[in-house]
């Protein structure tokens, strides 16, 4: 197996437009992923994000544009040649084999001996933590383990590039967080360079080192898990990747204002005609004692309070009839002392959450 991103290789993407009649499937994409990098592509279905991997593994042809592995252009190579693992969505596992016929299927492609082949496989089977499982039927498997199972054949020969298709979508919830760690971990271990589709935003944030947002044939942003949450590009990407309430603001000069009210702000405006203040649920906060003095405050009346386990949600109306959410955490397992349905309260945004974002459809 690779044990360091010394064997991996780059990736780079030039221009790559793939239309179906009328519908730009890509349009001019341009995509570097690093070596030894974990990079998802997320989006909502039909974005162009599975394309884009299928570009990638050769199974479609785009119809202009450039794609390298490394030096070595791959536009015209065939998918068998490119020496890429894949994962697909239903796994694509033969019913008719073991576990270790599954497994091994690539090597017997390579004409690998019995003998070599036999210890890749259980080495394979042992880093997805199957280890003693190459005798069983698939149909004896969990969900996770047909996973698993996946996974190992598309490393078993030594690839440099790993792609995934939604790999755990068919997965329940708990199994599939578990799943997301595993493969975060066997990804640190193996050190390929990765590329992984998903339109499930809180996996991406999981397991990325950086995160291609895929909204109509195009790249809307590409960053860290971090950056991509904390200053989306536009709206598209601040709505996907989290929870928000966006409300309008102005330039005023050199400020920023909603209505009458000037913004105190610590980073960037965008150069757009369009301005947006995005405020995400659990930065914004029932402004009282402790509340910096710079903070910007909203006078609000509350419309509901959603109790939720550990956290509430409190949905409260401006003036202007805008409805801002608030998350906070429950304090001895009651929402009793917060403020009720029709209360007038203030509420608060730290400076460093104050983000504006542009509005790209204004």
């Amino acid at each position: 197996m690779i044990d360091s991103k010394q064997g991996a290789l780059p990736i780079a993407v030039r221009n790559v437009t793939k239309t179906y009649g009328r519908v730009h499937a890509l349009d001019d994409v341009s995509l570097d992923v690093k070596s030894g990098e974990f990079l998802t592509l997320l989006g909502p279905s039909g974005s162009g994000k599975t394309t884009l991997l299928m570009v990638l593994a050769g199974f479609t042809r785009p119809d202009c544009g450039s794609l390298k592995f490394g030096d070595t252009e791959m536009i015209r190579t065939a998918p068998h040649l490119r020496d890429v693992g894949m994962v697909f969505q239903n796994y694509a596992l033969f019913p008719h084999m073991t576990v270790a016929g599954n497994v091994g299927y690539p090597l017997r492609l390579r004409k690998v001996g019995k003998h070599e082949a036999d210890k890749r496989i259980e080495r394979a089977l042992d880093t997805v933590q199957l280890g003693g499982f190459g005798d069983r039927r698939i149909d004896q498997l969990s969900g996770g383990q047909k996973q698993r199972v996946a996974l190992a054949r598309s490393i078993i020969f030594e690839p440099r590039i790993l792609l995934m298709d939604e790999p755990l979508s068919a997965l329940d919830k708990k199994l599939r967080d578990r799943m997301q760690i595993e493969l975060r971990h066997l990804h640190e271990k193996l050190g390929m360079t990765t590329v992984y589709v998903t339109h499930d935003q809180r996996e991406a944030l999981t397991m990325s080192d950086r995160i291609a947002v895929v909204n109509h044939g195009r790249i809307m942003q590409l960053a860290t898990p971090q950056n991509l949450y904390n200053q989306p590009a536009n709206r598209f990407v601040a709505d996907f990747i989290g929870d928000s309430t966006f409300l309008p603001v102005t330039r005023r000069g050199d400020a920023v204002a909603h209505g009458e009210t000037r913004l105190n702000l610590c980073g960037p405006v965008p150069e757009t005609a369009g301005l947006l203040l995005m405020m995400r649920p659990e930065r914004v906060r029932l402004a009282n004692e402790t509340t910096a003095p710079d903070a910007n405050r909203f006078d609000a009346r509350v419309s509901e309070v959603v109790y939720q386990g550990d956290s509430y949600l409190m949905y409260a109306h401006l003036a202007g009839g805008a409805e801002i959410a608030l998350r906070g955490a429950i304090r001895k397992g009651t929402v009793d002392g917060l403020p009720g349905v029709g209360e007038p309260v203030v509420l608060a945004l730290d400076v460093a959450d104050t983000v504006i974002i542009a509005d790209e459809d204004a």
